[in-house]
């Protein structure tokens, strides 16, 4: 659902702009709400409210009593926040997902199918240097 590469900048107020494909997509299926929460690898991560349950309810079957499950659980929603974009597609970032991401004013949004990630310039041009010589030997691993 979510796709490409975009660069942006954090406006006057802190606000991030989505993309106008993925304004458009948000307008096209009528979705209101997200959620937002730190992700993997230095990124955050923004999903709509249908896959969002869906994730919550395969995370909460996981154990408590395992150590893994409640660490990383207690990460993953304690940064989580309900948001809604408004008309132009603008939301302000909390500061506290902006630390966790090094966002400071230059951003990247990446659509990755059913989630969208932020990411700050610096930090996403970093892993995708570091990672884009083992996109091929990783496409060997992973599809048959």
């Amino acid at each position: 659902m979510w796709y490409g590469e975009y660069f942006h900048s954090l406006d006057s107020k802190n606000r991030l702009i989505l993309p106008a494909k993925f304004r458009e997509k948000i307008k096209e299926l009528k979705i209101k709400k997200f959620y937002i929460t730190r992700g993997l690898d230095g990124c955050l991560f923004v999903f709509t409210y249908e896959v969002w349950r869906q994730l919550e309810n395969k995370l909460k079957e996981l154990f408590f009593t395992k150590q893994q499950s409640r660490f990383f659980n207690r990460i993953y929603f304690s940064g989580a926040q309900e948001i809604e974009f408004d008309s132009q597609g603008r939301v302000t970032l909390p500061d506290y997902l902006k630390d966790f991401a090094g966002i400071k004013k230059e951003v990247v949004i990446i659509g990755v199918a059913d989630r969208i990630e932020i990411w700050d310039k610096k930090r996403w041009e970093k892993f995708y240097a570091e990672n884009k010589e083992k996109f091929e030997e990783i496409a060997e691993d992973l599809i048959e």
